[in-house]
């Protein structure tokens, strides 16, 4: 029973090394294409109309 207990305490340090990890190997090649103008203008464009979006969708959604 003690060893249960020792992998259900070391099962959050576990999930958050995974999600660190998911995050930082899906985000470094957006990160070295935004070192140009031009990447960081289109990325840029693309994230406000993403929240735009968003928020036209939550509006309809809401009224």
């Amino acid at each position: 029973m003690n060893n249960f207990l020792d992998n259900l305490y070391k099962f959050p340090r576990f999930l958050l090394t995974i999600l660190i990890g998911f995050f930082l190997t899906t985000l470094k090649p957006i990160f070295k294409s935004l070192k140009n103008k031009k990447s960081w203008t289109i990325f840029s464009t693309i994230i406000i109309l993403i929240i735009y979006v968003l928020y036209l969708i939550l509006k309809l959604m809401t009224n």
